[in-house]
């Protein structure tokens, strides 16, 4: 009877929380069917607050602005009612209902007129405050002890999408290959025409935007002077480039080039750097002490490296791992980045 008793005051106590972490808002009587108001819901169910603002703002149906207004103002409840954080609100429930139908007449000439039918709904957006619940979810997603991408396990919380678009179902993977086919084609236009020093091309990560006349793509790169510099006009070449890539003819395509402060930070420029160490035959403890020190020198708290295959030539392929400082894998608000890189070798070196 005492355990039975305990788990009903824990219930209790867990429903009062949710009640505390959770925020409505609710619209009545819009002017809209319930079918079209569902597609977009379903989009968006799950989804973060900021992301589902992304989303709202780049599908192309009529239903996404009165559904933006009432998320908007259930995050403002939850902001100035609650003082909750907007970066920790997840959408955990959205429901359409059928209201009534209005009944109209459709003046025409002559005095005549038909009747027309209105249909409206309802709406319901329920948010819910996750950072009093990370840890359960920590604990939760390594229970099974599977590998995940540390980027992919941070989506939503401190990492966003490195490509903004939204398409149907059945255009997804165009999308997605027309994503890869413009960053091979900045990629290899860099590596042509840099000057490169020391094996390092620069570049952290493309951004691309999708709109529906515009395509912006941001490239962040450590050393953009290497190439731009003594020819100012090759951001338009890459950009014409790419246009002939892809065939835009109906699309603006806009490049922009920003330079990272610390370039040594970032896991896919030390990552480049290895490689060209790996590449002229240095010794790969060597290569991971170099770039370790100049991850100290961009301020960075902590770092692992990973290095596998027939290092130093040898005929049986190994693992050689090195982490310096604190690498908190699992902790959902740790900012860390990852990066994967595949080089080429003389004899597997």
């Amino acid at each position: 009877m005492t355990n039975m008793l305990r788990n009903k005051n824990k219930v209790r106590k867990r429903e009062k929380e949710d009640i505390k972490t959770e925020v409505y808002a609710l619209s009545q009587s819009i002017s809209m069917s319930a079918h079209k108001a569902r597609r977009v819901l379903d989009q968006i169910r799950g989804r973060s607050y900021q992301e589902t603002l992304m989303i709202l703002e780049l599908m192309p149906y009529r239903a996404c602005y009165p559904i933006f207004k009432v998320i908007y103002s259930a995050a403002a409840n939850a902001k100035h009612n609650m003082g909750l954080n907007e970066e920790y609100l997840v959408i955990i429930k959205a429901t359409v209902d059928e209201g009534t139908t209005v009944k109209k007449l459709k003046p025409r000439a002559r005095g005549r007129s038909y009747p027309i039918k209105r249909p409206t709904c309802h709406i319901t957006i329920v948010l819910k405050n996750i950072s009093l619940y990370e840890e359960s979810v920590v604990e939760n997603s390594i229970g099974m002890g599977q590998k995940i991408n540390p980027l992919g396990f941070r989506l939503g919380t401190i990492q966003g999408h490195h490509s903004l678009w939204f398409a149907q179902p059945k255009n997804y993977s165009k999308g997605l290959q027309e994503d890869q086919k413009i960053r091979e084609c900045i990629k290899n236009y860099v590596q042509k025409n840099m000057r490169i020093s020391s094996g390092v091309e620069g570049i952290a990560r493309i951004e691309i935007q999708k709109r529906i006349d515009l395509i912006q793509i941001i490239i962040h790169m450590g050393f953009p002077k290497l190439l731009v510099e003594g020819k100012p006009r090759r951001i338009e070449e890459l950009q014409m480039n790419v246009q002939k890539e892809l065939n835009y003819v109906n699309r603006k395509l806009n490049i922009t080039i920003t330079r990272i402060t610390k370039p040594y930070g970032h896991p896919n420029i030390l990552a480049e750097f290895i490689a060209g160490q790996l590449r002229n035959r240095v010794s790969f403890r060597k290569a991971i002490k170099k770039a370790i020190e100049l991850t100290e020198q961009a301020d960075t708290k902590g770092i692992q490296v990973q290095i596998a295959g027939r290092i130093d030539g040898k005929e049986i392929a190994r693992v050689e791992w090195i982490r310096e400082g604190r690498v908190p894998l699992q902790t959902i608000r740790a900012k860390i980045d990852y990066c994967s890189y595949r080089v080429r070798t003389i004899l597997g070196y």
